[in-house]
């Protein structure tokens, strides 16, 4: 009886195998279901190695170099980046120049209204005399100011301005930078010379020092408060990377009464953790300030991603003209989801096309006004004055001194690009599901 139990076990043993037990999901194995459902460019993925360990590794094998990968330890301060203005590690609200060839170098070039410094009355061009009793010469003064501004949380500076000299006592407190500032140049009251307005858009984003409407609400108060301004102003674009897709598209709703302001093709997840293709249509609603007034865009090699959604746009659907030279060339953008670890995955998952229906990317657009001068300002003057006829003094160089020609912000690649941010809540569900 015992031989013959051990035989049919023995028998059996050919016909039992054991149960595969569904892989744990890991960070390597959700980015490659998600790039599967969302990337773009879809002929590139079958080079995906299906296993791995390194996510990193995973996004090299990629070609777009706009598609990356954020680990979990750098998420959060990205996610600031990339949809605020916000000064990481507190501020006082100020940036300079460095001008090495003076005595006391640090020149303050801009002041935010509702920052520390703002509040204080610190006057814009003052010199930085010293910053906690430090006195602030040489070619190590910028370094120095730097330091104390970084690990200081109180921060005195003394100021010399128009002959006088002021102590600041300020304290750093979370700042929310402007992305949008005005200077008026070739201004010159006594022989009627009206001057021209600089409007600089420097990047859009969803929160800034207006923290509800973001870079388009800054730049509506402004449209708002000056209805009655006749004089031309230029929309300066130069240096501006992109940013939120809602707000380059709502800022351009300013300036454009009817029509299509842009179109985009995607590739992206559904709530059930499927893929899917559509095309979305944004559409101009009329009664914006900026739809009546003259103005001039003004624009760049470094105008990039959303800045030339801004461009492509306005240009396209109203008169306003386009000077500079050739912008970046950057018509795709990246939808940012939070991974299964709690990374970002920013990838490339739509293209976009101007009103008119044309691509853009990898080509640029092109000015109807080429402006190939060091000073954009000056060619910007000379434009105005052959359109709208604004009277212009020969001395532009001067009054142009403190203009917008010395661009005071580095921007980082991750600020920069189109964006739109992922909502879904499902996706993350979906693909645990798909792993049981």
């Amino acid at each position: 009886m015992v031989v013959v139990c051990i035989f049919l076990l023995a028998a059996c043993s050919d016909f039992i195998h054991p149960v595969k037990s569904t892989p744990e999901p890991t960070e390597y194995s959700f980015n490659y279901w998600l790039l599967q459902r969302t990337y773009l460019y879809e002929d590139e993925l079958p080079n995906l190695a299906e296993d791995g360990d390194s996510v990193q590794d995973l996004y090299k094998t990629l070609k777009d170099p706009y598609t990356s990968y954020i680990p979990p330890s750098k998420s959060e301060t990205a996610k600031q980046q990339l949809s605020t203005s916000v000064i990481i590690g507190g501020d006082i609200g100020m940036r300079y120049y460095n001008y090495k060839d003076l005595e006391h170098p640090i020149l303050i070039s801009r002041v935010f209204p509702k920052a520390p410094a703002g509040r204080a009355g610190v006057p814009r061009y003052g010199n930085i005399i010293s910053a906690n009793e430090i006195e602030l010469t040489g070619e190590r003064a910028a370094i120095t100011y730097d330091s104390i501004l970084s690990y200081s949380e109180n921060v005195n500076i003394r100021v010399a301005y128009k002959g006088d000299t002021t102590l600041y006592k300020l304290k750093k407190e979370t700042v929310f930078a402007p992305t949008v500032f005005v200077d008026t140049l070739y201004r010159d009251s006594a022989k009627g010379y009206p001057g021209i307005v600089f409007v600089t858009i420097e990047i859009f984003k969803d929160s800034t020092e207006n923290l509800i409407f973001g870079t388009y609400g800054e730049l509506k108060d402004y449209l708002d408060s000056t209805t009655s301004d006749k004089r031309v102003r230029v929309l300066d674009l130069r240096g501006n990377p992109g940013g939120i897709v809602r707000q380059c598209l709502n800022v351009a709703d300013l300036f454009v009464s009817k029509g299509t302001l842009s179109t985009r093709h995607s590739h992206s997840l559904t709530a059930d953790g499927g893929s899917t293709h559509y095309t979305t249509v944004e559409t101009a609603h009329p009664g914006d300030p900026g739809e009546t007034g003259n103005y001039i865009i003004l624009a760049d090699r470094t105008s990039a991603s959303c800045a030339e959604i801004f461009i492509a746009a306005v240009t396209e659907l109203t008169d306003i003209p386009f000077i500079g030279t050739r912008t970046y060339g950057k018509g795709v953008g990246q939808t940012p989801y939070d991974t299964y670890a709690g990374g970002i995955a920013k990838i490339t998952n739509f293209e976009f096309f101007t009103p008119k229906g044309n691509s853009y990317n990898q080509k640029g657009i092109f000015p109807k006004y080429e402006c190939n001068d060091v000073i954009g300002e000056s060619c910007a003057a000379q434009i105005a004055k052959k359109i709208y006829g604004v009277k212009i003094p020969k001395q532009e160089t001067v009054l142009a001194k403190y203009g917008t020609e010395i661009k005071e912000q580095t921007v980082t690649e991750l600020e920069g690009g189109a964006i739109i941010w992922t909502n879904e809540n499902n996706f993350l569900k979906a693909f645990e599901e798909s792993n049981r």
